[in-house]
Parts: C-alpha cells; structure tokens; sequence
C-alpha cells in the first residue's frame, strides 16, 4: 500500500512536471523525491515477499491502513522536503523582494 501511495504521487508529480516545462517551481526536485520513494519502497516489498511468500499478498486490514498511512508520511515528508527547496532557491524572488521591501 506505502509503494501504491508513492508510485501514484510519483506518476502525478511526473505528469505535472512534463506539462510545466519551464521548471521554475522544481517540479523535477519533487519527481525525483517519489521516484526515489517509489524505488526504495519496491526494494523493501521485494525483500518482504521474500520473507514472507504468498502470504504478502493478503496482509491485515490493520496492516493495509498502518501501510496507508506511512505512505501518506512519505508523500507529505517529500512534500516538506521540496518546500524547503523552494524557499531555499527561491525561483520567482518573492522572498527576497519581500525582504527588500522592508
């Protein structure tokens, strides 16, 4: 469930980044955070179906909703994470204008 919540923020990050090619939000700095993600959590779901076999593929309901949530984690963790880039960067000037305003 992490992976399915990681992947589809992945593909929506991906599909947003295409269409916006100028890149001056650093879409592709959020890209790259859930194709990361994405990657490390199919890592871990294959070392898991190693260990636990078949029975992977019918985890608990409790499970399923701990497994949501972490991926909701990871999603708005990767969305902090590319704040902070923005405000690090800052591509349109809005916070330096705003600085030298005062």
């Amino acid at each position: 469930m992490t992976l399915l919540c990681v992947v589809f923020a992945a593909a929506a990050a991906t599909v947003l980044w295409y269409t916006r090619r100028d890149d001056t939000m650093k879409l592709g700095t959020l890209c790259w955070l859930y194709w990361g993600a994405s990657l490390m959590w199919l890592v871990d779901a294959v070392f898991a179906y190693a260990e636990l076999g078949a029975a992977y593929f019918t985890p608990d309901p409790a499970e399923m909703l701990n497994d949501f949530f972490l991926g909701l984690s990871a999603i708005a963790l990767g969305l902090v994470i590319w704040l902070a880039v923005l405000l690090v960067k800052d591509p349109k000037g809005v916070i330096r204008a705003a600085l030298h305003k005062e």
